[in-house]
């Protein structure tokens, strides 16, 4: 049990069983720090925090109610410390990977951290929560906000666990959630338009992607898809630039493809590795030998990559095949950019009937939605718009930036159960029903309040009453 005076420079000696920023996490006995976003100020929630049972409150103003509090100069960099000292973090005890890229960001983190894993145990954050060995927790956030990354980063350590590949958000970069933090290997999957109700623009997104290289340590490694036109200019002291153009450092060649898996060769450093994928479609080409080239620079041998990679599984909600005993295909996944889903639909063969169904998330670009929908009515036999996490916003007219005024034919479904479950019922021996945008996440986002929901219990619900 940590004590406001074992964390700053207080003449208080208050218990604090936790700490946040956010006044909807205090519980009581909580530190309350009143940092400053860059939409909200979190002073003007103290009352809250104290209501839900904090004991102490550190901010940048005075409080009038004479509640136990510290006023300091610059609250948000002190909060970094105080989470640090909470949690008895020192994040030089740790060596970090980190992966960004608009896709393919948690398959390719997923698959570094299991072929580290056998040989020491490591530690994943990001889209698919938080795996630290074979022990698993929900975070709220691709990249977790301060106090729980540290949090897992805490948990990590007591479990032995001083390894971590994590997935990097353009968001985390944007609010500094990896502050103080130096990367052993970065890796730049692609970069493509996504998160402009963020960043405004695409420069400014492309930007904050780059950004990352300011966490790299002096000595660190930069993996890059070299194929990706908004990745070719990414400039560091190591780098690593792959793909199937021949410029690159390392170079994709002589692909095989089967429904069970892909071989492909790798040629690098004046060495040829050939490797037998689990995982199908050409993204995950790149995905493979970006997390061979991560795990080779982290110290591990080519001989034993090659025979691990062959063993790998799929990655959850990630061109998850399911197959419950029907007739047709079902392909799970999280694809929810443009680039995403042109991606997962064109690794289906080209003779199957596909039958898609997927939405656009509320509160998010709505420039994209069109481009979207014209391209799943152009390159698929049924389409079903339903929801996807609308938030504030309305479905009907979520789907209506979708179609525009398109005549194409398309089922619009507004409950996402019963569109999955139409898709089921329209599908022959020779569909492809695939269902994208949510993959695993285990909630729907509707107005202020994430409610329970998973693609995958639905689809299983369907199957096995």
């Amino acid at each position: 049990m940590k004590t406001i005076k074992d964390l700053c420079d207080s003449s208080y000696d208050i218990s604090i069983t936790g700490i946040t920023d956010d006044s909807r996490e205090v519980k009581e006995g909580y530190l309350f720090v009143a940092t400053k976003g860059f939409n909200v100020d979190h002073f003007d929630y103290i009352d809250d925090a104290i209501n839900n049972g904090c004991s102490f409150i550190i901010c940048d103003r005075e409080i009038k109610n004479g509640f136990p509090h510290l006023v300091v100069d610059n609250v948000n960099d002190l909060y970094y410390e105080l989470v640090s000292k909470f949690y008895d973090i020192n994040l030089d005890d740790y060596s970090f990977i980190g992966i960004t890229g608009t896709d393919g960001k948690t398959t390719t983190s997923s698959i570094v951290k299991r072929l580290i894993n056998p040989i020491k145990k490591c530690c994943y954050i990001g889209t698919n929560g938080a795996e630290i060995g074979d022990l698993k927790f929900d975070v709220h956030n691709t990249t977790p906000i301060v106090n729980e990354l540290y949090e897992v980063l805490s948990c990590a350590k007591n479990n032995n666990c001083c390894d971590v590949v994590m997935e990097v958000s353009s968001e985390a970069l944007l609010h500094n959630r990896v502050k103080n933090i130096k990367y052993k290997i970065v890796g730049f999957t692609n970069i493509t338009e996504d998160h402009l109700n963020v960043h405004k623009t695409l420069e400014n997104y492309i930007e904050c992607k780059k950004s990352l290289l300011n966490y790299l340590n002096d000595d660190g490694v930069v993996v890059v898809n070299g194929d990706d036109d908004n990745c070719k200019d990414i400039v560091s002291n190591n780098i690593v630039k792959f793909g199937f153009d021949e410029s690159n450092d390392c170079i994709i060649r002589l692909v095989e493809k089967s429904k069970l898996e892909t071989i492909f060769e790798i040629n690098y450093l004046d060495n040829t590795y050939k490797i037998h994928s689990p995982f199908t479609g050409n993204y995950n080409i790149y995905n493979v030998t970006m997390a061979f080239l991560i795990c080779l620079h982290y110290g591990l041998s080519p001989e034993y990559l090659i025979d691990e990679i062959s063993k790998l599984g799929v990655v959850k909600g990630r061109r998850e095949e399911l197959n419950f005993g029907q007739n047709f295909e079902i392909i799970l996944d999280y694809a929810h950019t443009l680039n995403g889903i042109k991606s997962v639909i064109e690794s289906v063969d080209t003779n199957k009937r596909k039958i898609v169904v997927t939405g656009c998330a509320g509160g998010r670009e709505k420039s994209k939605r069109k481009l979207i929908g014209d391209y799943i009515l152009k390159n698929c036999n049924l389409a079903i718009f339903t929801m996807d996490d609308p938030r504030n916003e309305d479905v009907d007219s979520i789907i209506d930036d979708m179609v525009g005024d398109n005549k194409t034919s398309y089922l619009r479904i507004i409950d996402r159960v019963e569109a999955i479950n139409k898709a089921f019922e329209l599908a022959d021996s020779n569909s492809c029903v695939l269902i994208l945008g949510k993959g695993r996440d285990n909630y729907m986002a509707i107005g202020d309040k994430k409610i329970d929901y998973c693609d995958y219990d639905v689809i299983k619900n369907y199957f096995i009453k």
